[in-house]
């Protein structure tokens, strides 16, 4: 597609320094740009593109700009990160969607299938599965029976749904991720571990984004909930009768054990583990490969393994990035001790 300066500055309310009938073919990062692409510029240690960028046209936040005459065209804006993410959307919604049922699709005769709903070839829809409209399953998805999927929803190729699981509304899920594995739960006795049979399903709810390669357990009894709005990455491994609030944001290689309860609008970064049964409160930030073993309060932030509070743990780091000099001085200490001690002796 080519668009104008002009009908790009149109898109999100721009003001144009430049030539306004410079075409643009395509969209480049700014430290790697091309003649007749477009890029942005958002923060200040990337002010010097503005000037070197080989793109022909770029976004700037107003704050960034110095003059009013540059050799490339530019299209001022408030926020020039979001300004870019509104023209992403747009291009997105520009390449339309898939509908329609691709041969090799199988269904179960009672399933219910919404209007407008794209399934992709070697899917596999069980019975009593419900389907909501304008929803697109990519090929090679299973869905267990009774599964109930919202209206808008985007499953990608390999994803795996098991029985009685619920998707809401306007949700993506990417590819081979499972959705209601059996959760890890073992008896021991004399003869070893007895399975505990898992009977409860997984509630996914509006608005929630799932990454690939993710495991989130069914409940044992019960369900384990993913809260709305809550963003998930990739490799991330969530517990049988888990409950995530609400905007929750959980940073790859994540794990969380079974039974705990978090909070909303919560930041988890990668590779943190958190134990089972506990409470993470609201607002909490949790620093990447922080080990959390205990229940937190609203606000509260990480660091470590056992975490503790992000205060103390970085003056206690002071320290032990001195620590051998600290026991050196103190076994100097000691030894002067004991050489005074032997002379009040003598």
């Amino acid at each position: 597609m080519e668009f104008t300066a002009s009908q790009i500055a149109s898109f999100v309310n721009g003001k144009i320094i430049g030539d306004e009938n410079a075409v643009i073919t395509g969209v480049s990062p700014i430290e790697s740009g091309e003649n007749g692409h477009l890029s942005f510029v958002a923060q200040e240690r990337f002010a010097d593109f503005i000037n070197s960028s080989k793109c022909s046209v770029l976004i700037v936040s107003e704050k960034l700009l110095t003059k009013n005459n540059y050799t490339k065209t530019i299209i001022v804006v408030e926020d020039a990160y979001l300004s870019f993410q509104i023209l992403m959307n747009l291009y997105k919604e520009m390449q339309g969607r898939k509908t329609g049922i691709e041969d090799g699709a199988v269904f179960h005769e009672t399933s219910v299938v919404g209007e407008n709903v794209y399934v992709g070839a070697f899917t596999c829809v069980s019975e009593k599965v419900k389907i909501g409209d304008e929803t697109q399953i990519y090929p090679h998805v299973y869905i267990g029976k009774n599964v109930k999927i919202g209206k808008n929803c985007v499953l990608y190729s390999g994803v795996r749904i098991y029985d009685y699981c619920v998707i809401g509304d306007n949700c993506i899920i990417h590819s081979n991720t499972v959705i209601g594995s059996d959760g890890f739960g073992f008896q021991l006795t004399k003869e070893g571990y007895q399975k505990i049979p898992q009977l409860g399903n997984v509630v996914v709810e509006d608005n929630v984004e799932i990454g690939s390669n993710c495991s989130i357990d069914r409940g044992t009894i019960g369900s384990t909930i993913i809260g709305k709005g809550t963003k998930i990455d990739n490799l991330i491994q969530i517990a049988h009768n888990v409950k995530i609030g609400t905007n929750n944001v959980i940073a790859a290689q994540a794990g969380i054990a079974g039974s705990t309860v978090i909070g909303d609008w919560n930041m988890i970064g990668g590779q943190a583990g958190i134990v089972g049964h506990i409470q993470i409160g609201n607002q909490v930030k949790i620093q990447a490969q922080s080990g959390v073993n205990s229940s937190t309060k609203d606000g509260d932030i990480l660091y470590g393994s056992p975490a503790i509070s992000a205060s103390d743990y970085r003056r206690n780091y002071v320290h032990f990035r001195n620590f051998t000099e600290i026991v050196s001085k103190m076994n100097e200490m000691a030894a002067r001790i004991k050489e005074l001690e032997n002379n009040s002796k003598d």
